[in-house]
């Protein structure tokens, strides 16, 4: 008898174990069930917001740069990853068909320039603006190259090209630039240096081109948070 109460007291003991580790395990996967739903919910609310990760303006700065040397190759295959608050995009630069100014651009962006400045400019349907430190739209490097765009150039959805004012010539260049981001681009005359196209992320172009008002400004900022070149 004694033997028999003493196995029934070991059962009973090893099913309250049982229960026991069923209700803590059942406990923390409800925990980390609400863990994993409350950082979904707070991707969405996130994805929600125009696809932008919200940003402030950042100080507005002078700079004065030397007119770079060549360093970029004819021909060779270079490319500018730009990283905003909106997401990447990527940039072949046009080294065959506008060597100077893909040079130019090269130039900027491994000097840091680019980093840090906004789309300054968005106009929908049209253009995304950016490259100048001051984010007024009368900024730049502190220097000017020229170089005359194809005479047969269409600012076609994605090409990228130099801003420049009215008066300056066909082809001229600071730091300014914009990405055709709708149809009203193959409006423009074949006055302005050509950059290159985007050949990855055109949808973040799209993307950032609905955010700008009646003024051509945007409604929220869009940074470019660094510019990177890749050769090759």
């Amino acid at each position: 008898m004694q033997g028999e109460q003493f196995d029934r007291r070991w059962i009973i003991l090893a099913g309250f174990a049982v229960l026991a580790a069923v209700i803590v395990g059942v406990i923390l996967i409800s925990r980390s069930g609400g863990s994993s739903d409350d950082s979904g919910s707070k991707k969405t609310a996130s994805a929600k917001q125009g696809g932008c990760t919200t940003v402030e303006q950042p100080e507005p700065r002078e700079e004065s740069l030397p007119k770079p040397k060549m360093t970029t190759k004819k021909g060779e295959k270079v490319t500018a990853v730009v990283e905003t608050n909106c997401g990447t995009f990527d940039i072949e630069l046009a080294t065959t068909e506008a060597p100077t100014i893909a040079n130019s651009f090269a130039y900027l962006a491994e000097e840091g320039f680019y980093d840090e400045l906004t789309f300054h400019r968005i106009v929908p349907e049209f253009v995304i603006q950016g490259g100048d430190p001051t984010g007024t739209g009368g900024g730049g490097p502190g220097y000017e190259v020229v170089e005359a765009p194809p005479a047969n150039l269409k600012y076609t959805i994605g090409t990228v090209a130099m801003a420049k004012s009215g008066e300056a010539p066909a082809g001229a260049a600071g730091s300014q630039f914009y990405v055709v981001s709708g149809p009203q681009g193959e409006t423009l005359p074949p006055e302005y240096a050509l950059v290159g196209h985007v050949t990855e992320g055109l949808d973040v172009v799209k993307r950032i081109g609905k955010l700008g008002n009646a003024e051509q400004k945007p409604t929220q900022v869009v940074e470019i948070e660094k510019m990177t070149i890749e050769r090759g």
